[in-house]
């Protein structure tokens, strides 16, 4: 079976149970928008339902795209659009994507700012041959930036590990977003985290 977004799954918040009972289809339809352009990752597990909890589903989805071989993950992480880049600028990213980025207002930055992450990202992408990936909820833009020239003197596979390491970080803040799991909301009310609303 091919998944193919056909709603825009995260403006409606599913529960665990709807998604380990719902058909291949509805599911793999829900979780399309979690993975940038990738809604094959959805379609990796569906046929390890029903999941226990909320992070068994995400270390289920991730474990797919760690198992790609290099050259197929470096075809994903190539399917991410840069921070502050052109796609940003031009409001071309995917709806979730948008939604990140502004939460450090980084399409609208001034044109010498905008150039300084210009810069950064190309070089970047030419010592790594692929874009700067960052769970940028996680972040304010002066400690993106601390990390974004960080990153740059790392050795390749140390990015590749962190890449996918980030790329976790958002997809789980994604899926928190679009996915309840009465555990998942014990666990947070019990450590004093936000509940995903």
């Amino acid at each position: 079976m091919i998944c193919v977004p056909t709603i825009r799954s995260m403006t409606t918040r599913s529960s665990l149970e709807n998604l380990n009972t719902c058909t291949p289809e509805v599911f793999c339809s829900a979780l399309a928008d979690i993975w940038e352009y990738a809604p094959w990752v959805a379609n990796g597990i569906v046929g390890q339902r029903p999941f226990a909890t909320v992070e068994a589903l995400h270390k289920a989805m991730v474990a797919v795209v760690a198992g790609l071989d290099e050259p197929a993950r470096l075809a994903f992480y190539a399917g991410h659009p840069e921070l502050a880049g052109e796609d940003a600028r031009r409001g071309t990213m995917t709806d979730a994507s948008i939604a990140e980025q502004g939460t450090l207002s980084l399409a609208q930055l001034d044109t010498q700012e905008a150039e300084r992450w210009s810069d950064l990202n190309r070089a970047y992408r030419a010592r790594f041959g692929f874009p700067f990936i960052l769970c940028i909820r996680r972040h304010t833009r002066q400690s993106a930036l601390q990390a974004f020239n960080q990153r740059l003197a790392h050795d390749r596979d140390t990015e590749l590990s962190i890449t996918l390491d980030e790329i976790a970080a958002i997809t789980r803040l994604r899926l928190d977003r679009l996915v309840s799991d009465a555990s998942d909301v014990s666990h947070a009310a019990s450590h004093g985290e936000p509940i995903p609303s």
